[in-house]
């Protein structure tokens, strides 16, 4: 009775979540017959893992498929939560195991919320063989899992789950409870849309929109559930790349409410906070460009913030660049520069250097004139200038 009060109480994604390999929706690239997954269960030798990506996308349905699949007992502890005495009872409990031949594998959620000293830890026991690790993350591990235990782990990168993926995993956990003719198409494409490539989150708010004890649940339904409507952009059609482009326009204008109202468009939506820290490092050179060389170091500085900050926080760091660079004094002196000289570059693609700026390291090339009557001064102007003959020569 109390197992099965247990089982009621389980969110839907955790009651209904795939149990082997084959069952899991979405990670082709990590699930090929070649890859390392299926090279781990098929041969039932455990290898310590960092799985990095976005919520929902399988990463701790994925370790404990390990686990089940290779006969190891599984251990969750959470970074957040869990501290040095909870990680030290699991060792513990994984000699025991170990003194019983049982394979015990670790899984720390949010393992970048561990500490220097606390990822330490773990390395003698990693590399005893004792645990087999396998850490989720959803920020960079480069910059968030020390490097020793970065050598001793494989880094497997989750993508976002595609919206078709989506759907089937609402479709299959629907034919898991009986209740595929209790939701329209229309509501389930509306559960996929407002998931953001998220499982987890689709799952939760079709248990909630069932919860509401209509017979059909509809997109009205779906909506009064999640209490959030899904925004007009699609990552991949026209209105991503028409709000980027708005957001670009409007900086380049000086439009800073404008500006701001396309970035917070983009962010609502789910876009990829590096992406558009990309745009405005290549804005701040295109168009800020010699007016404000300060700009391309403040972009540069921005991209590598929300690297390894993250969302939400990097919302201040996008907001407050976008701003700086709406508000900054542009110049196309150096796109239109670049531009001309890459048109002179294909017009004379192979015209000679001349003999009195190339480099002369012997005597016999002294001799030829190479390097004659050059100096090293700042500033120094040759008499014959810096071009090739051949294009002083089409000027003439």
């Amino acid at each position: 009775m109390e197992r099965e009060l247990e089982n009621a109480r389980q969110p839907l994604a955790e009651k209904w979540g795939p149990h082997t390999l084959e069952e899991v929706i979405g990670q082709t690239h990590l699930l090929g017959d070649a890859e390392i997954l299926q090279n781990i269960v098929k041969n039932k030798q455990p290898v310590s893992l960092i799985l990095w990506g976005p919520p929902g996308t399988g990463k701790t349905t994925l370790a404990r498929i390990i686990a089940r699949e290779v006969e190891a007992e599984f251990i969750e502890l959470s970074a957040v939560t869990s501290g040095k005495k909870d990680v030290e009872k699991v060792i513990e409990h994984a000699r025991q195991n170990w003194n019983l031949q049982l394979r015990t594998i670790l899984f720390v959620d949010e393992i970048h919320r561990f500490n220097k000293a606390q990822q330490d830890a773990f390395l003698p026991h990693v590399e005893s063989g004792l645990i087999t690790l396998i850490g989720a993350t959803t920020e960079n591990p480069s910059f968030e899992v020390i490097t020793p235990l970065l050598s001793r782990t494989r880094v497997l990168v989750l993508q976002p789950l595609k919206k078709e993926e989506i759907i089937a995993i609402i479709e299959r956990a629907l034919t898991t409870l009986d209740k595929t003719k209790n939701v329209t198409p229309e509501a389930i494409d509306y559960l996929a849309e407002l998931s953001g490539g998220d499982a987890r989150v689709a799952l939760g708010n079709l248990e909630l929109s069932l919860s509401f004890g209509k017979k059909k649940v509809t997109t009205e339904i779906v909506k009064a559930a999640a209490q959030k409507r899904v925004p007009g952009y699609d990552k991949k059609g026209d209105m991503h790349y028409d709000v980027i482009s708005a957001f670009i326009k409007s900086m380049r204008a000086s439009e800073t409410e404008a500006t701001l109202y396309y970035l917070a468009r983009m962010i609502d939506a789910g876009e990829d906070p590096k992406f558009i820290a990309r745009r405005m490092l290549i804005f701040a050179s295109e168009d800020i460009g010699l007016a404000g060389n300060g700009a391309l170091q403040l972009a540069l500085t921005a991209f590598q913030a929300v690297e390894r900050v993250g969302m939400p926080e990097a919302n201040y760091i996008l907001f407050h660049v976008a701003t700086a660079l709406a508000r900054s004094k542009k110049s196309r002196e150096s796109s239109e520069l670049m531009y001309s000289a890459k048109a002179l570059a294909k017009q004379f693609p192979d015209a000679p250097v001349p003999l009195h700026i190339r480099n002369a390291p012997t005597k016999l090339m002294k001799d030829l004139g190479y390097n004659k009557g050059y100096k090293w001064d700042a500033n120094f102007k040759h008499e014959k200038g810096y071009l090739p003959d051949e294009i002083t020569e089409s000027r003439a």
